[in-house]
């Protein structure tokens, strides 16, 4: 991500991570340093709230005795002690949420939902919960995370993005994974969503050399999760096919300068 931010001449004052550094790998302590020195803006994510407290679990969400919920056991308990009390300090004074302006919008950046980090938005949700966030936060965009999908929409309210992850891979059988860039053209936005390749073997390497031997590593070659429950019915129809995502374009706000 980095070497694309540079190659597209995107300042670190226009790069946004909305949160859940440290999940699923083997090297949490490392990526904290590396986004903390790269200094770009994040919002907090449940994980980042739970590893700085020294929460019991990840406080993702998952129902207890789910499948997720044990697999996210043995993540959590490898990386809680391995994330330096320095690192969960930075964690903890990461915002919940971050507001701007850009293209004459109202941003709302949010990890999860606007009230609750951990509540999964997926795009097969109503229009009219996502509306209701959106008029809650009084914003016209709301950029988050949590699901693991990269999506967009266009909503009678507002408009609801999210990047995806650049990570783990989108349940789409492929090792790819997702990142969203928002640009001005001709005064207005355009939110468009991109591959990302990565050194996703290493990456594997490093679980498999930390004990980490599940089916998180599984996926970073398959590029399927493994397991659906947290999916809604149409997201788990899904599984394993191609993602096709559309630019969506927003028109400068009237009177924005």
């Amino acid at each position: 991500m980095q070497a694309v931010a540079a190659e597209l001449e995107i300042p670190t004052t226009n790069i946004l991570c909305t949160g859940d550094l440290v999940a699923y790998c083997a090297q949490p302590d490392e990526t904290v340093e590396l986004i903390k020195n790269w200094n770009i803006t994040v919002v907090a994510g449940n994980c980042e709230e739970s590893v700085a407290n020294g929460s019991d679990d990840c406080g993702c969400g998952f129902i207890e005795g789910s499948s997720c919920d044990l697999l996210s056991s043995q993540w959590y308990n490898y990386t809680l002690p391995r994330v330096s009390p320095l690192n969960k300090d930075w964690m903890k004074q990461l915002p919940d949420q971050i507001r701007f302006n850009y293209g004459g919008r109202r941003f709302t950046a949010i990890h999860g939902g606007t009230d609750s980090n951990n509540r999964f938005v997926f795009a097969s949700d109503s229009n009219e919960e996502k509306q209701q966030q959106i008029t809650a936060s009084n914003s016209d965009i709301i950029l988050a995370g949590h699901c693991g999908m990269p999506f967009g929409q266009t909503t009678e309210y507002g408009y609801w993005l999210n990047a995806g992850v650049i990570g783990m891979p989108a349940n789409d059988a492929s090792a790819l994974t997702w990142y969203m860039l928002i640009s001005q053209t001709d005064g207005d936005l355009v939110c468009s969503w991109h591959r990302l390749a990565y050194d996703h073997p290493e990456t594997a390497t490093q679980m498999q050399k930390a004990g980490l031997i599940n089916g998180y590593m599984k996926a970073l070659y398959s590029g399927l999760w493994p397991s659906l429950d947290v999916l809604p019915e149409f997201e788990k129809s899904q599984t394993a096919k191609p993602l096709s995502l559309p630019d969506i374009n927003i028109p400068r706000a009237a009177g924005a300068i």
